[in-house]
C-alpha cells in the first residue's frame, strides 16, 4: 500500500506538498476504510484550481519511467512549476508491501528525463543514482539478490526499471513486490470530452466492445437499472463492423452512446472500471461525481470503497460525501494553498461519530 507520498516544484505545486496514509486516528467506526494501519480509503477536497487533480497525476508520475502502461498527455504538460527556480521536481514515494518499507525518490527535469534516482527498502540503500555525473552506488543490490547485475554507468533509464527487467529474481523478490504495485495502480476521470485513464493497461480500446466480448450486456443492463436508469440494450456491430450497443424502444432503436445522458455514460466506466479494479492496487478518481446524482454519487462510493480492496482515492466537490455515514473524520482531506490536511487536523474540535461533518465545513469550522 502507498503509505505517503511527497512532491515539490510540480505543476502548481512550488513547494513541497505531502499525503501521509499513515497519519490516521483512533475512531472505532467504519473501520473498512483503514486497512493494515494505513488509511485504504479517503476524499479529497478544494477549490476550483487548489490542485486536487494536479496531486493525482503527481502520485502517477512513477508510471511515465517505471511502466508501460496508459498514460496521458496532461502529465506531460507544465511539467515544472512556474513560480520556482528550481530545474527539477522531486518525488518521494513511501510504500509498505508484506511488511517491508519502501522509499523511493527521484528529480525529474520534465516527465520522461530523470536525473536522480534512489532505492530503500526497510531503511537500507539498495542503489542511488545520480545521471548527471553517471555516478552510483550499487553496493545495496545484495539486499534484492541482484548483487551479480552490471549496470552501465552510463544508463540512461530508470535503474529500478532496469533492475526490474534484467535482474534475476522473482515474484516474491522485493522490486518484483514494488513493479506489481506500480504496474496495478489507475487514475480516471469522465469528462465532457469523453473517459480518461492512466495505468493498469496499455491502449484505450472501446469500452463497449469489453462488454461485449466478455458477455456482459445483460449484467451491464441490469447494473444500469439498478442506478435508475431502463434500458434494453442489445449487442450490434455498426455498418462498417465495430461493436455497439443498440438502445431498443418500441418502435425504433437507437445507439446506445449516442442516446446515453453524461451520467449514463459516467456509469458505462464505472460498470467496466469496477471489474478491473479488482485487480489493483492504488485506484485515483479524479472528479469522481461530475455527472452524478448525489444519492447515486453516495450509492457508488460505497460500492466502490466496500467491495474493492485497493486503496481508493477520489477529489470531489460534492459535499453530500463528507458523513460520518459514509467515511470518517480523518479519512476527508481539504487542499488548500498548498497543503492537504484532514479534517481533525484542521480544527481543535474533536470529532466524533454524532457531527455532521458536511454542516460543519460549510459554517467554516475547518481552516484547511
Amino acid at each position: 500500500m502507498l503509505k505517503k507520498i511527497t512532491v515539490k516544484n510540480y505543476k502548481g505545486f512550488k513547494d513541497a506538498i505531502a499525503f501521509d496514509f499513515s497519519d490516521f486516528k483512533d475512531y472505532q467506526f467504519n473501520i473498512f476504510a483503514i486497512k493494515n494501519d494505513l488509511i485504504k480509503s479517503a476524499i479529497i477536497y478544494g477549490k476550483n484550481g487548489a490542485g486536487k487533480s494536479n496531486f493525482g497525476l503527481a502520485i502517477f508520475d512513477l508510471t511515465l519511467h517505471l511502466i508501460d502502461k496508459q498514460r496521458s498527455d496532461v502529465q506531460a504538460t507544465n511539467y515544472l512549476n512556474g513560480d520556482s527556480d528550481e530545474e527539477f521536481a522531486t518525488f518521494i514515494y513511501e510504500f509498505i508491501i508484506d511488511s517491508d518499507h519502501y522509499k523511493y525518490a527521484y528529480r525529474k527535469i520534465n516527465a520522461d528525463t530523470l536525473i536522480y534516482e534512489e532505492l530503500l527498502i526497510n531503511n537500507h540503500k539498495v542503489f542511488s543514482y545520480n545521471f548527471q555525473n553517471n555516478k552510483g552506488d550499487f553496493d545495496g543490490l545484495k539486499i534484492i539478490n541482484a548483487d551479480t547485475l552490471k549496470i552501465n554507468e552510463s544508463i540512461n533509464m530508470s535503474v529500478l526499471r532496469y533492475i526490474a527487467y534484467n535482474a534475476n529474481i522473482g515474484e516474491q523478490n522485493p522490486i518484483a513486490k514494488l513493479m506489481k504495485f506500480v504496474s496495478s495502480m489507475v487514475w480516471f476521470r469522465t469528462t465532457t470530452d469523453g473517459n480518461q485513464y492512466i495505468g493498469l493497461e496499455k491502449g484505450s480500446g472501446s469500452l463497449i466492445s469489453a462488454i461485449i466480448e466478455t458477455n456482459k450486456v445483460k449484467e451491464f443492463e441490469e447494473y444500469l437499472r439498478k442506478n435508475g436508469v431502463n434500458f434494453n440494450l442489445q449487442a450490434k456491430k455498426n455498418p462498417v463492423g465495430m461493436d455497439m450497443l443498440v438502445a431498443k424502444y418500441k418502435y425504433k432503436d437507437f445507439d446506445f452512446l449516442e442516446t446515453a445522458s453524461h451520467g449514463t455514460r459516467a456509469l458505462l466506466l464505472y460498470f467496466y472500471w469496477i471489474q478491473k479494479l479488482k485487480n489493483a492496487s492504488f485506484v485515483f478518481i479524479d472528479e469522481f461525481d461530475a455527472f452524478f446524482h448525489t444519492f447515486l454519487a453516495k450509492d457508488l462510493f460505497l460500492e466502490i470503497t466496500i467491495n474493492i480492496e485497493s486503496q481508493i482515492l477520489i477529489t470531489t466537490h460534492n459535499t453530500d460525501l463528507m458523513s460520518n455515514n459514509i467515511l470518517r473524520p480523518d479519512c476527508y482531506f481539504i487542499l488548500s494553498e498548498g497543503k492537504i490536511t484532514s479534517l481533525p487536523n484542521c480544527t481543535e474540535r474533536e470529532l466524533r461519530e454524532g457531527h455532521n461533518l458536511e454542516k460543519m465545513f460549510k459554517s467554516g469550522a475547518f481552516n484547511g
